[in-house]
């Protein structure tokens, strides 16, 4: 891995793209409608770059396509990328786990087999390799000129904790991939984090069923927002009609830092958001996953400079399947 925070050389608009997860005719369909020309299995556009806020792998019918045209988009600086917690994931699922012999850092259970099972079907052994090496270069987090872009949550506290990571361990390091799959190591809590988003537990005895049906005691929240005066239902992301309309405790307070609204603009995906129209969360604050692999949409955000972000700006294409 590479460090996990660039500088790009590139500061003009910039078109920040949702989670792909395998589903190539959709991005090429979404890049199409924003101008974007296909050339030599590339798409270029005359004076804007793309984002991709990372999950290019599982579920869709064709992660093949996907990730050689979103490598050479960023192999030839038309856009950039950061790491999803898909692409995490494939990195732990394929690296042995030095402590425990024939034993992976991720482990190969049922759900996690299941959740990964069309990258393996899609790739051959050479391909599987090469894209596993090619996560491995993927930042969790670009700051770049005007805008920030991570996967599913911007801490600074967590972000703090990983570049301590990286400056003691090396980024992909054994040692690092190791800390960072431990429950128990601070690491770890930083990395879920940015990649999978914050989460409070519900009260005891209340559950709900997540989209791919696995039952949860905890649900996402609104990492940006604090939870004074709130209702789980109204903390969730995305909202959860089956959680209680309860407030959340005071306690829950303690694992959020509200999100200034000074700060420059910050676009991620993860959260398979739904809505007929996309529209931001706050004025500076925008979810650009919008369910593709779920019979939602593919959905980009058109960034040209400003610090206050407009919903007329979000362009997307509904699912094909």
């Amino acid at each position: 891995m590479t460090s996990s925070l660039i500088q790009p050389l590139f500061d003009g608009p910039l078109d920040i793209i949702g989670d792909i997860h395998g589903y190539a005719d959709e991005l090429f369909q979404l890049l199409e409608l924003m101008g974007y020309e296909r050339r030599d299995d590339r798409y270029t556009h005359r004076d804007r770059k793309a984002v991709f806020v990372g999950d290019f792998i599982d579920r869709g019918p064709q992660i093949a396509e996907v990730l050689r045209v979103v490598r050479r988009m960023i192999d030839n600086r038309h856009a950039y990328a950061v790491m999803g917690n898909h692409e995490f994931n494939a990195i732990a699922y394929h690296t042995s786990d030095p402590a425990n012999d024939g034993y992976f850092l991720r482990e190969h259970n049922e759900k996690n087999n299941h959740q990964h099972a069309e990258t393996m079907r899609q790739l051959n052994a050479d391909e599987l390799r090469e894209a596993v090496n090619w996560f491995c270069t993927l930042p969790m987090w670009v700051d770049l000129d005007g805008i920030r872009v991570v996967h599913a949550c911007w801490d600074a506290q967590s972000m703090n904790v990983i570049e301590g990571a990286i400056d003691e361990h090396g980024y992909g390091s054994t040692d690092f991939m190791r800390l960072a799959t431990e429950n128990s190591s601070p690491l770890f809590q930083a990395v879920k984090n940015v990649l999978k988003g914050k989460e409070v537990s519900l009260p005891c005895g209340v559950s709900f069923a997540d989209k791919d049906g696995h039952g949860r005691t905890e649900v996402r929240i609104r990492w940006f927002e604090h939870p004074a005066r709130k209702t789980f239902k109204q903390y969730a992301l995305p909202p959860v009609e089956e959680i209680p309309n309860m407030p959340v405790p005071e306690s829950a307070s303690n694992r959020v830092t509200p999100y200034d609204r000074s700060e420059p603009p910050v676009f991620f995906g993860h959260y398979w958001l739904r809505a007929d129209r996309p529209a931001r969360l706050a004025p500076n604050i925008a979810c650009v996953d919008y369910s593709v692999a779920k019979h939602g949409s593919l959905c980009a955000y058109r960034w040209d400079g400003e610090t206050e972000l407009n919903n007329e700006k979000f362009v997307w294409v509904d699912a094909r399947q």
